[in-house]
């Protein structure tokens, strides 16, 4: 998927490994892809700061859970641009 050039202010969050892997294990590489730049580098940022490793394996469950939903983010609805 080629995507236009990103217009985030914030430093951008290299992906994890083990997010990768999970995101390919439940299909939802897709999923991620199509949410928005400050989006995807919203859900790495917040579960890099997790201070242990139980609360990231947590915060990578409810990501995993909002891009299977869809319409959810960050426990806030969401709609793709077009769906609105």
């Amino acid at each position: 998927m080629t995507s236009a050039p990103s217009r985030l202010k914030r430093p951008r969050h290299p992906m994890p490994g083990f997010v990768q892997q999970a995101l390919e294990a439940r299909s939802l590489t897709t999923a991620y892809e199509g949410r928005p730049p400050y989006q995807r580098n919203d859900y790495i940022g917040w579960i890099m700061r997790a201070a242990t490793e139980e609360t990231q394996l947590k915060r990578l469950e409810q990501m995993l859970d909002e891009l299977r939903r869809g319409d959810v983010y960050m426990k806030m609805a969401w709609r793709p641009p077009g769906q609105r």
